[in-house]
């Protein structure tokens, strides 16, 4: 009988370790996601991207939460032939099919043309990193997210060079005196138009913008209806 409260205390205290090294694991994995989102973020804010820095690192540590508490809800209970009770897939599906309406907000159709398809991509890839980290799979998490940054960041130059070898336009874009640039670039960005260079030219009646810009026939059709219909712009002339 005089075991009984030693017993007891023992048993608290091992119960009162093993929930202190749970949330110890679990903020580590926490911690490790946001590590592992903002190495993929930063290199989406470097390159001006809407879905950034801060973006990319709650995505990572929502999902990795999500699957830790997958995993804790279906180990609550387990039945006399030692299955559990809980379903350690169920919460963890839905982050395949949740963040897909996160990634469909990034991406953008206009005039015929589909823009943001990396940046949802990227939201999609980093959700499934965060999963990885919550279910402990850190080498998985780790690795993945190295090829990730690699594919984004070594494959830019490559991308460029094709982009190049697409047709070149020069354009001559006249508007109102006072229009900036910066008002224009956000139309031609979302045809899908790059901007090779550009030159700025003032006069008494209007601003002209000298653009080398490439693109294709459709993309460059398009833009050209939607230049001008603005009225700020005088005129759109390519060559």
């Amino acid at each position: 009988m005089m075991h009984a409260p030693a017993e007891g205390a023992a048993a608290v205290s091992s119960v009162a370790g093993f929930v202190a090294a749970f949330r110890l694991v679990t903020l580590v994995r926490l911690l490790l996601a946001a590590v592992l989102g903002g190495a993929i973020g930063l290199e989406r804010e470097v390159a001006g991207k809407p879905a950034g820095l801060r973006t990319n690192m709650l995505i990572c540590v929502g999902a990795a939460m999500f699957m830790q508490i997958s995993i804790a809800v279906a180990q609550i209970g387990f039945s006399p032939d030692g299955h559990p009770y809980g379903d350690t897939t169920r919460i963890a599906a839905q982050i395949v099919s949740g963040i897909g309406f996160l990634g469909a907000g990034a991406i953008i159709y206009s005039q015929g043309t589909v823009v943001g398809l990396t940046t949802a991509a990227t939201i999609w890839v980093v959700a499934a990193v965060g999963s990885a980290v919550g279910a402990g799979e850190y080498v998985d998490a780790i690795g993945s997210t190295v090829l990730i940054v690699g594919i984004l960041v070594g494959l830019r130059p490559i991308e460029r060079r094709l982009l190049a070898k697409r047709r070149r336009v020069h354009a001559t874009l006249r508007v109102q005196p006072g229009v900036t640039f910066d008002a224009i670039a956000p139309l031609i960005s979302a045809n899908g138009i790059h901007v090779f260079s550009r030159r700025t030219f003032e006069h008494d009646t209007d601003r002209t913008f000298e653009l080398e810009l490439i693109g294709a026939n459709s993309q460059f059709d398009a833009l050209t209806d939607a230049l001008r219909q603005r009225p700020d712009v005088v005129s759109i002339t390519t060559d």
